[in-house]
Order: C-alpha cells, then sequence, then structure tokens
C-alpha cells in the first residue's frame, strides 16, 4: 500500500524513515471522513499511533503552509501517561516535523520544572507532558493555551487506571472549545467512552486490529515451570533466544531487585525500570539498552509503559500478568515495525488455568512446552561461536599472530582456548526440572473419583483423623508413596492449611500428589506420591528463600494398616430391638431406671434423679441421714429467707 498525498515535509520525512506504507491506524486517521472531526480511536499497542495522530493533526497545525511560524504559543497538546512514553512521542514528533522547522518540547514529571519554563517561555510549535506535570504548569500560568488548535489523549485508559480522571478533564476544561480533540485508547471502557461524550463534539470512531488480533508479529510461548524456578527459567530463556535486548516483567519493586541482583550475579548486562528510580536513573538505563551496553531489562508494568527499542526481540512474563489487556501491553513493546518478536510466559502448576484464561481472553494460541535445557543450550552455543568466530574477513595482522601460535601450540590446543574464551563470556544455563502436565485440569467426569480414591481434591489437608492422629486407611494414595519429614510441630503453630501450599510451592509438586499429613508436637510427617517422590526430594535440598524448614525422606516410614476383608458387618437393628436390648442393662444401684418417651414410659421426675450433692453428718437423735442431700425440688422445705418489702 503505498503512502498516500501528504504534505511534503512529512513526506519526506516518512521516506528518510524507510515508510515505504503506512499501517491501518495510520491509513484510517487520513480518510475523509475523519478530516477535521474530534476523533475516538481504539488500536493495539505497537501499531503506529504516535506517527498517526502526528499525521491527522498535521493540516491543524500548517493549514496549508509547508513550513511553521516562528515558535510561540503551542498550537498541539499531546497527553501521555508515563515519562517514557512522553519522551518517545517527543522523539517521534521531532523527526516527523522535522523538515517543517517544528520545535517539540517536553514537560514530564521527575525533570527540571525551571528548565521547561524557559523552553515554553522560548515558544514551541507542540508541547508533549504526562497529566501532572501540564497541570502544574496550567496552574502557574506558564503554559499559554490561548493558541491550541488540538489535544491528544494518548492511551487514555491507562491515564484512567492510574488515577489522572481529574488531570485530564482539568486540561480538556481549561483548553479552548475551539479545539480539536483526540482519544487514542487500546480499549474503549465506560470511562472513555463518558470521557468522549462529555468533551468532543461528533467524533469520529475507528476501531483498527489486526488480522490476528494485533499479535500477526510475535510468537507466544507458555512455559511450564515449577514455582522454585522461576529465576533459572529466565536465565535459560535469555540464553536460548539470544536476543540483541530483552525485557522481563515482575510484578512489584522487590521482585524487580531480587531478579536484576540474580541476573547480575550471573554474568548478563542487565538494568532495572521501576517507580523507584529518579528520571535520570530511567533515562540512563534506557540509554544503556539502546547503545548496547545493557541487553536485559527487568522491570514493572508502569515504568515499562512507551519504551520503544528497535532491537527488542523478547519479552519474558516471570510473573503473569493481571489482565489479558496488560499482557497485551507487556507483548507489544516487541514484534513492532514489522519486526518479528517472541513473547514467553512462565507458568506454575497453580497458575496453568490462569495462563489459559488469558491467552483465551486476548485470542491468542500460545505453543506449550518445557524449558530450554542446559544440554539445548549448549548446543546452541556450538553453532553460534561458528557463526561469530568467522564472520569477519582475516586481516594480515591475524595470520601473523595465528603463525605464531601454531608454532608454539599444537592447533587442537588453540582451538580449545579459544572455546574456552568464547564459553566465559557467556552465563552458564541452568538445570531445570520438568513439573510436568499436573496442572491441567481433570475432566469433569472424574473429579469426584479423584477425590473419593486420594489422587486430587481441595480438602486435602481436612482430611478425616483418628484419635490418635493417623489418617484414615480409606483415604490412602491409590499408587506407592513415600514418607517424608518436615522439621516443625505443634509447637511452632504448625498446621496444615499452610503447610500443604509450603510443601507443593517447595517441591514443585500438586496437592493431588500428597497423601496423608500428621503433626506431632516437633515434626511433621506427610507422605508423596512415588511417581513424583524423586524430583520432589531433589528440589526440597535447595534453600528457599522464603522458609528454612528443612525437609528430608523418613528412613522409617509408619506402616500402612489396611482395611480387614474379613471384617465382618453387623446386621442392623430394628428399634424395637435396640430399646429391647436397653431395657435390659443393669441399672444403678440407687435403683434410678432412665424412662423417656424414647422407652414408652412418662418422664422422669427430680426426686427420682440421683444425687450429686455434699454428704451431711449424721445427728444424735434425729432419722438415718440420707448419704448425700438430694436435688432441690419446688416446694420441698428449706431454710426461709425474708421477703423485700415493696413500696
Amino acid at each position: 500500500m503505498s503512502l498516500p498525498a501528504l504534505t511534503p515535509p512529512l513526506a519526506r520525512a516518512l521516506a528518510e524513515r524507510n515508510y515505504d506504507s503506512l499501517t491501518p491506524v495510520q491509513l484510517a486517521v487520513l480518510v475523509h471522513e475523519a478530516t477535521g472531526r474530534d476523533l475516538l480511536v481504539s488500536a493495539q499497542t505497537g501499531s503506529g499511533k504516535t506517527v498517526a495522530y502526528g499525521l491527522a493533526i498535521a493540516k491543524n497545525l500548517l493549514e496549508d503552509a509547508e513550513q511553521f511560524q516562528p515558535a510561540a504559543a503551542p498550537l498541539a497538546l499531546i497527553v501521555a501517561p508515563t515519562r517514557e512514553l512522553a519522551l518517545q512521542v517527543q522523539r517521534e514528533l521531532a523527526w516527523l516535523y522535522g523538515h517543517a522547522g517544528g520545535r517539540v518540547v517536553s514537560c514530564v514529571g521527575g525533570m527540571d520544572p525551571r528548565r521547561e519554563q524557559r523552553e515554553l517561555a522560548a515558544g514551541a510549535h507542540i508541547v508533549v507532558g504526562t497529566p501532572g506535570r501540564l497541570c502544574d504548569h496550567l496552574r502557574r500560568g506558564r503554559l499559554d493555551i490561548s493558541e491550541l488548535a488540538a489535544v491528544v489523549l494518548d492511551e487514555a485508559d491507562e491515564m484512567l487506571n492510574l488515577g489522572f480522571r481529574e488531570d485530564m478533564e482539568f486540561i480538556l476544561e481549561t483548553t479552548p472549545e475551539t479545539r480539536r480533540t483526540l482519544l487514542f485508547s487500546a480499549t474503549f471502557p465506560r470511562g472513555i467512552v463518558a470521557l468522549a461524550r462529555q468533551y468532543q463534539q461528533d467524533a469520529f470512531r475507528i476501531e483498527v486490529a489486526g488480522d490476528e488480533g494485533g499479535h500477526a508479529d510475535i510468537e507466544y510461548r507458555a512455559i511450564r515451570i515449577a514455582p522454585a524456578d522461576v529465576e533459572h527459567a529466565v536465565v535459560n530463556v535469555l540464553r536460548f533466544y539470544e536476543a540483541p535486548s530483552a525485557l522481563v516483567f515482575c510484578s512489584t519493586r522487590d521482585a524487580v531487585r531480587h531478579l536484576q541482583a540474580a541476573l547480575l550475579e550471573r554474568g548478563f548486562a542487565v538494568v532495572a525500570l521501576s517507580g523507584e528510580l529518579t528520571q535520570n536513573e530511567r533515562t540512563l538505563a534506557l540509554q544503556s539498552l539502546r547503545d548496547g551496553r545493557a541487553r536485559v531489562c527487568v522491570a514493572t508494568d508502569v515504568a515499562a509503559r512507551g519504551i520503544d527499542l528497535p532491537s527488542l526481540d523478547l519479552v519474558i512474563h516471570a510473573d503473569l500478568p493481571n489482565d489479558a489487556e496488560v499482557m497485551q501491553h507487556r507483548s507489544g513493546r516487541t514484534g513492532r515495525a514489522g519486526r518479528k518478536g517472541t513473547s514467553v510466559l512462565l507458568v506454575p502448576p497453580a497458575r496453568r488455568r490462569r495462563a489459559e484464561l488469558l491467552l483465551n481472553l486476548s485470542g491468542i494460541d500460545a505453543v506449550w512446552g518445557t524449558a530450554p535445557q542446559a544440554d539445548e543450550i549448549r548446543k546452541l552455543d556450538h553453532e553460534r561461536m561458528k557463526d561469530v568466530l568467522f564472520t569477519e574477513e582475516t586481516t594480515a595482522d591475524d595470520l601473523v599472530l595465528a603463525q605464531a601460535l601454531l608454532a608454539e601450540r599444537s592447533p587442537e590446543d588453540i582451538a580449545a582456548a579459544l572455546a574456552r574464551l568464547y564459553r566465559a563470556r557467556l552465563p552458564s544455563p541452568e538445570d531445570i526440572i520438568d513439573p510436568g502436565e499436573r496442572g491441567a485440569k481433570p475432566p469433569r467426569g472424574e473429579r469426584g473419583r479423584d477425590r473419593s480414591d486420594g489422587e486430587g481434591g481441595d480438602d486435602r489437608a481436612a482430611r478425616p483423623r483418628s484419635k490418635s492422629g493417623k489418617a484414615s486407611s480409606k483415604h490412602a494414595m491409590a499408587d506407592g508413596s513415600v514418607w517424608f519429614r518436615a522439621a516443625i510441630g505443634r509447637r511452632k503453630n504448625a498446621e496444615a492449611r499452610w503447610l500443604l501450599p509450603m510443601i507443593c510451592r517447595r517441591g514443585g509438586i500438586d496437592k493431588r500428589d500428597i497423601g496423608a499429613i500428621k503433626i506431632m508436637d516437633t515434626t511433621t510427617e506427610f507422605e508423596i506420591s512415588e511417581r513424583v517422590a524423586e524430583s520432589f526430594a531433589a528440589k526440597v535440598k535447595r534453600p528457599d528463600k522464603e522458609d528454612s524448614i528443612r525437609i528430608e525422606p523418613m528412613a522409617d516410614a509408619p506402616q500402612r494398616q489396611e482395611p480387614s476383608e474379613e471384617r465382618p458387618q453387623l446386621p442392623r437393628r430394628e428399634r424395637g430391638e435396640y430399646r429391647e436390648r436397653r431395657d435390659d442393662r443393669p441399672h444403678q444401684a440407687s435403683g434410678f431406671k432412665p424412662r423417656g418417651k424414647a422407652y414408652g414410659e412418662r418422664a422422669p421426675k427430680f426426686e427420682d434423679a440421683p444425687s450429686f450433692g455434699k454428704k451431711k453428718k449424721h445427728r444424735p437423735g434425729h432419722a438415718e441421714a440420707p448419704s448425700v442431700t438430694p436435688w432441690p425440688v419446688k416446694g420441698a422445705p428449706g431454710k426461709k429467707t425474708k421477703k423485700k418489702r415493696r413500696g
């Protein structure tokens, strides 16, 4: 698809950037129906939205001229949710309007506001900023919006999620009513629709989606891992793909710091991006990625908004995203501008169903598999070494050095030394155990049977126990089992409700593989299915960062008591027979005979009840006293009490 008729300066800028054709969203904003109207545009991340609204507002800014007038009050205001995205938009618009003489100024949080004030006073054609900083300049009178012709809200849905609704409303209410308003958003939630109805007039709605839902250039892979192998899986995935730049997503700042330290320790050139960094630190981290000094970036979702790296070919979800939209934004950092990219999801067994739900909601057909193994990575290293070593031509100096080495060493020694040097700069791959397919949901017809035969169910920690503390024999595991002992018991408040998930996490198993759990005073004994016992024993030997409870196999495993098959079953007695047997029982020496409705007689009176009071002393001259004091009965003689007078 060829380029449409554009203003010569813009067409020249696009040609220099090798734009042979425009993306669907860029073509959609240039149709005749959208000319001069407010726009409500939905397009996926990485679809070229920045250039799209840059082309859409060109007529409002340049009118029929090819060059801008000298910079004075800004003609366009671009609002972006994060600092990185705002700075990226500034760079994009700077080259797009470079030949037209456009001056683009940024106003973002974390930068020097006095410098921004001087730049605004010097004049600008386009101002790009974050909502908070733009509102601050507007309230202080540093930003003149009297000549404003267009306002663009980029990623408006994300600004709503970050709590910038009041700032956006303040900006839209302050700017002139004659402005043109463009809202660009990946989705159309209720808040965006309400904002458009309130602040846009006769908006032209555009929804652009790729042939494969915006994921045509991204290959999705879901990797099964054990919960304790997240770091190892990240290492092996990075080593397997060897991408020029990779982005690893974590859910919290603490997780970012921990994973960055782990990758640095293994020899990766890695930087971190999180909300706790200053703007200068974030700028330096991104610059090191762009110039190749760092190849891996560990970031949170908010910090990674707006990152645009031309060589970013790999995205790793170390922590699964909260929803499908977040996953889409994460993965959209790669596969941009026609380049191919790979998005890898690390899925522990307990998160398998959530991962499948995210993929289904996004319309993505991911390839499921295991993490790359160390042998596969070493085999790839051999092939890559041949490509790296023999890509450049041999010079005369190289031949002189080679002949000197051959005079002193054999060719085998030189080749071995060369291989050692090549491997020394590569981080070592990790050994990873495949957790298998246990995270898959059992068929509907087998769920009830799994609970009854001891192979599954959510009531593993609440199994009926005998008074001795042993598990009921009917819950014995179907296949063989191996017993383990954990160094914690009742004295340290051990309970099955938190021991069960701890055992699953430490051993990388599912609760269906855990049998009986017996909690003693100082230790806890539990049984593991024999088919996973070997891998479980290997995993629990590793040190755990969350707890230090020692788990080891038991040499003296308890013997399982099987129910006897020859035990006779007593026949069910009839109600009358039961009553008859009770009546034949010998009664107490006091002569008390239990009576009631169940026995067909009247209920007992109090005087018939046995006595449980204190013994009274026998006084001479009186009749023989009873051995015990009877229960007090209404009307019986006793101590008289004075009645209180009323009135």
